[in-house]
C-alpha cells in the first residue's frame, strides 16, 4: 500500500499543502475575531479540503454569493462598521476562506498565497511578542514553500526540500530586512492606528479602589514595567511606585476627587543621593506614569507631555496605549509639605455619612490621645497584635465595608487594611489618603532588569504630621510584613491551579523555590525583556542613538581596517578552500600516478594521460592485467578531463575498481 503523500496527485497534494498553510496564518487570529467568523472558517476550509480529496466539483457561484454577502453583513453587525482595523481583518480572513472555494486559475492560487502573506502582517496588530514572531516565520517559510510548489514544470522535490529552499530564500531576505529595520526611518506609534483603536493596551491599575479589586489583580502575572538601575537598587522595602492619589470616599469605593491644577509649589525637600533608573512601561489603557517615591523630576516620555500633581502623581497627556521608555531620578529620603499648615487639609479628613458607625466612633475616641503620631501607633498596633489575616481571598462586605473588616471578617487584602487605616484616620482627625500605585520588583540576575508585574499592585496610607509633612504608612507592613519585605509570593499562598489542591506546586511559574524552574522562568523573561527593548520598543529616539554609534564606529580608521581585513582573510579563505579542493576523479588519477610510481613507471611532469597511457602498454614489468587495467583507467580519464563533458555517475565507481586491479 502506497503512503497517503505519494497516492495523492500533485493537484491534491499542492492543494491541501496551501490549505495548511493558511490554517496556520488564521489561527493566530481565532483569538480575538467573533466566534461566527472563526466556525465559519474552519467549515469552509474543512469544506475545500473534502472537495479536493474527493475529487469533486467547486460550489457554484450562487451558492457563494449569499454566503459572501451573509458573511459581510455579519462583521457589519458584529462591528457595527465595514471599516478600520478590526473590521477590515475580518473580512480579510473571510475572503481567504472564501477563495479557497473559487479557485479556477492558475492566478488564482497566486491570489490566495498573496492575501495570506498580507495576513501575516495583520496578526502583529494584535500580538508582537516574540513568540508571534516564531510563528509568523514559520507561516511565511510554508507560504514560500507552497509557492515554490506551484512553480515546479516537471517533477516536484520532496516537501523537504521545499522547505530547506524556502528557508534558504529567508536567509538571503533576512540581512536586508535587519538592515531596513534599524536604519529605515521610524515614526512614532504604528502606521495601522486608526482612531478608537487601542489593542494593543492591557488593564492595569485603576484610578479607583474598592474591596476584592486589587486582590483580583494580584493573580495576573502580566508584566507592568521594567526597570533598569543605573545606581545600586534600592532594598525591596522602599521600592514604593507611586500611582494614583485617592482622596474622596463614597462608603464603598475610594476615587480621586477634583484634583488642583499642576504647576504649584509642592513643598518638597530631599536628602540623599537620588536612584537612576529607566522604566519601560508596558502598553495600558490609563494614564499613569510610575515612578519610585519620590521623583525629583519630571521624566521625560517620548510622544507625550507629562505633568505632575499636587499630590506627585505623575499623567500623561493621553492613553499610553504603547510600550514607552523612560529616565528618571528619585530620592528615597525626602519631606513633603512639612509646614505648620496644610492647604485644604478638609479635603483629606471628608467622610461619607451614614457609614462605618463604628469605626467612627473608634477613630474619634483615638482623639484623647494628644500626639498625631501616637495616634498614627495605636491603630497599626491594633492590626499587629489582634487576629487580622492577609489573605488573597477574602470574604465579601456589605454595605457598612469597614466595620465589617475592622470587627467581623478580619481577612482582607491591601486596599481593605488601607483604606480601613485611612478612614481611621480622618475620624481621629488626621488628615490621610490612601495612595496606589506597586511595590517591589523581581530583578532577572541574566539581563540585570526589574520586573513589576501586576501581582505587585499596593496601596497604601499618607498621614500628615505638622512639621513632619506627609508620611508613608503602610498598613500592610504591621499584618504582613513579608509582603513588604519580600514580596506578594512570600506572604500570601497562591490559589492552586484549577482549583484543586493536590495540585498546588504544579505550575512552575507560581512557587519560586524551585530553582531549574527559576532559571528557566528567568531566561524566558530576559528573551522576552530583549525583544521588547530591541525590537516593539524601537522607537526613532532609539533609532538615532544607534545610527550615530554606528556612524561613529563606521566611519572610525580601527572599524575600516578591522573591515578590510574581514573582507581579505575571506578571500584568502575562498581561494585556499578552493585551491585545496579536488574533484573526487582527480583524486583517484593521483593515486594511480602514485601506485605506477611505486611499480617503476612514474609519471613525468609533463606527461599528460594519453602519453602516460602508451608508455604503460610497453612496460614489461607490469602485470598484463595490471597493465590492461591501467591503460583504461588513463583511456576513461583522458576522455573525462579533456573530451566534452559527459554525465557518467558510474565513473568515479568504474575508476576506482580499476584501480584495485593494478598491483
Amino acid at each position: 500500500m502506497k503512503p497517503f503523500a505519494t497516492a495523492l496527485t500533485r493537484d491534491k497534494a499542492d492543494t491541501l499543502l496551501l490549505l495548511a498553510s493558511a490554517v496556520l496564518v488564521l489561527a493566530p487570529h481565532t483569538t480575538h475575531l467573533p466566534l461566527w467568523v472563526s466556525l465559519l472558517c474552519g467549515a469552509t476550509l474543512a469544506w475545500r479540503a473534502a472537495i479536493t480529496l474527493r475529487g469533486k466539483r467547486m460550489p457554484p457561484a450562487l451558492v457563494l454569493l449569499p454566503v459572501a454577502v451573509a458573511a459581510m453583513a455579519g462583521v457589519q453587525f458584529s462591528y457595527e462598521t465595514l471599516l478600520g482595523k478590526d473590521a477590515g481583518v475580518a473580512m480579510l480572513v473571510l475572503l481567504v476562506a472564501f477563495k479557497m472555494l473559487e479557485m479556477h486559475a492558475r492566478r488564482d492560487l497566486f491570489v490566495v498565497i498573496f492575501l495570506c502573506f498580507f495576513l501575516v502582517l495583520t496578526n502583529f496588530f494584535y500580538a508582537q511578542g516574540i513568540g508571534s514572531a516564531v510563528l509568523m516565520v514559520a507561516s511565511v517559510l510554508l507560504l514560500l514553500a507552497t509557492q515554490l510548489s506551484f512553480q515546479f514544470t516537471g517533477a516536484v522535490p520532496p516537501l523537504r526540500t521545499r522547505l530547506a529552499m524556502a528557508g534558504r530564500m529567508l536567509a538571503f531576505a533576512a540581512p536586508i530586512a535587519i538592515l531596513l529595520f534599524v536604519v529605515f526611518p521610524r515614526i512614532h506609534g504604528p502606521l495601522w492606528t486608526m482612531p478608537g483603536d487601542s489593542g494593543g493596551a492591557r488593564s492595569g491599575l485603576s484610578d479607583t479602589m474598592a474591596p476584592g479589586q486589587m486582590s483580583n489583580l494580584a493573580l495576573s502575572e502580566e508584566p507592568a514595567f521594567r526597570v533598569r538601575f543605573f545606581t545600586p537598587p534600592p532594598v525591596q522595602a522602599q521600592l514604593y511606585w507611586r500611582g494614583p492619589v485617592l482622596d474622596f470616599f463614597d462608603g464603598l469605593t475610594w476615587s480621586r476627587g477634583a484634583s488642583q491644577a499642576s504647576g504649584r509649589d509642592l513643598h518638597l525637600s530631599v536628602s540623599g543621593d537620588p536612584v537612576e533608573y529607566e522604566v519601560t512601561l508596558e502598553p495600558s489603557p490609563s494614564r499613569w506614569v510610575f515612578a519610585l517615591e519620590m521623583p525629583g523630576e519630571l521624566p521625560a516620555v517620548p510622544g507625550h507631555q507629562l505633568r505632575i500633581s499636587p499630590q506627585f502623581e505623575l499623567t500623561a497627556n493621553d492613553a499610553l496605549d504603547t510600550r514607552v521608555r523612560y529616565r528618571a531620578s528619585s530620592h528615597l529620603q525626602f519631606a513633603f509639605q512639612g509646614g505648620p499648615t496644610l492647604d485644604d487639609a478638609r479635603r483629606w479628613l471628608l467622610l461619607p455619612y451614614g457609614f462605618n458607625p463604628r469605626a467612627l466612633a473608634a477613630g474619634r475616641a483615638l482623639r484623647k490621645i494628644p500626639d498625631p503620631a501616637q495616634r498614627v501607633e495605636a491603630v497599626l498596633g491594633q492590626f499587629r497584635e489582634q487576629p487580622f489575616q492577609y489573605t488573597l481571598s477574602p470574604p465579601l462586605l456589605g454595605r457598612h465595608t469597614v466595620d465589617e473588616f475592622l470587627y467581623g471578617t478580619r481577612s482582607g487584602f491591601c486596599e481593605h487594611y488601607a483604606g480601613a487605616f485611612v478612614f481611621l484616620m480622618r475620624a481621629a482627625g488626621i488628615p490621610a489618603r490612601v495612595v496606589t500605585g506597586y511595590q517591589g520588583g523581581e530583578i532577572n540576575p541574566l539581563d540585570g532588569f526589574m520586573t513589576v508585574r501586576q501581582s505587585d499592585a499596593h496601596a497604601w496610607a499618607e498621614v500628615w504630621i505638622a512639621g513632619i509633612g506627609w508620611q508613608r504608612v503602610d498598613p500592610t507592613a504591621a499584618v504582613a510584613p513579608e509582603r513588604v519585605r519580600r514580596g506578594l509570593d512570600a506572604s500570601v499562598p497562591r490559589p492552586p491551579p484549577f482549583g484543586i489542591e493536590a495540585l498546588r506546586g504544579m505550575n512552575p511559574f507560581q512557587g519560586r523555590s524551585n530553582a531549574w524552574m527559576a532559571e528557566l522562568r528567568n531566561a524566558v523573561n530576559a528573551v522576552n525583556n530583549g525583544w521588547n527593548q530591541w525590537v516593539l520598543n524601537y522607537t526613532p529616539e532609539r533609532q538615532r542613538e544607534v545610527v550615530r554609534e554606528l556612524q561613529r564606529k563606521l566611519f572610525g580608521w580601527p572599524f575600516i581596517a578591522l573591515l578590510a581585513s574581514v573582507v581579505l582573510a575571506l578571500v584568502l579563505l575562498r581561494f585556499l578552500r578552493r585551491r585545496g579542493e579536488r574533484h573526487p576523479v582527480d583524486a583517484l588519477y593521483s593515486t594511480l600516478c602514485k601506485r605506477l610510481g611505486q611499480l617503476g613507471l612514474a609519471r613525468a611532469q609533463d606527461e599528460g594521460p594519453s602519453a602516460y597511457a602508451a608508455r604503460v602498454a610497453g612496460a614489461t614489468e607490469l602485470a598484463p592485467q595490471s597493465r590492461a587495467a591501467a591503460q583504461e583507467f588513463l583511456r576513461r580519464y583522458s576522455a573525462w578531463r579533456y573530451a566534452p563533458p559527459t554525465a557518467d555517475p558510474r565513473l568515479t565507481a568504474t575508476l576506482k575498481s580499476l584501480l584495485l586491479q593494478v598491483k
